[in-house]
C-alpha cells in the first residue's frame, strides 16, 4: 500500500512538471486571426498571450468600427487559443493520472 502511495505521488510530480513543460511550449504556438474584411489581423499564443495586433489604415478614421473588428477578432483568437490550451494541458493530465476509479 505505502509503495503504491510512493509510486503515485512520484507519478504525480511527473505529470506536474509535464503540465509546466507543456504550459512553456504552448508560448511559442501562434494563433492568427483576421477580421472578416481583412482590415484587422491578431496573433495570439496558445497561453492568450497577445503577441500582434495589424490594422489597416482605412480603420483609423472609423474608431467605433476599429473597436468592434478589435473584439470581434481577438474574442475568436482567444477562443481559438484556449480550446487548443484546454486540449493541450488535459490530455497531459489524463496521461499521467493514476487510474482512479471515477476519475475519468
Amino acid at each position: 500500500m505505502f509503495g503504491d502511495l510512493m509510486g503515485m505521488m512520484g507519478k504525480l510530480k511527473e505529470t506536474q512538471q509535464k503540465i509546466e513543460d507543456t504550459k512553456q511550449r504552448l508560448n511559442h504556438v501562434l494563433i492568427d486571426e483576421t477580421s472578416p474584411n481583412g482590415a484587422v489581423k491578431v496573433t495570439v499564443t496558445a497561453n492568450r498571450e497577445i503577441k500582434s495586433i495589424e490594422i489597416d489604415e482605412k480603420l483609423l478614421s472609423d474608431k467605433e468600427e476599429l473597436e468592434d473588428y478589435l473584439v470581434l477578432t481577438l474574442n475568436k483568437a482567444i477562443a481559438k487559443a484556449t480550446q487548443i490550451n484546454e486540449n493541450e494541458l488535459a490530455a497531459v493530465a489524463k496521461e499521467g493520472m493514476p487510474n482512479i476509479p471515477g476519475l475519468f
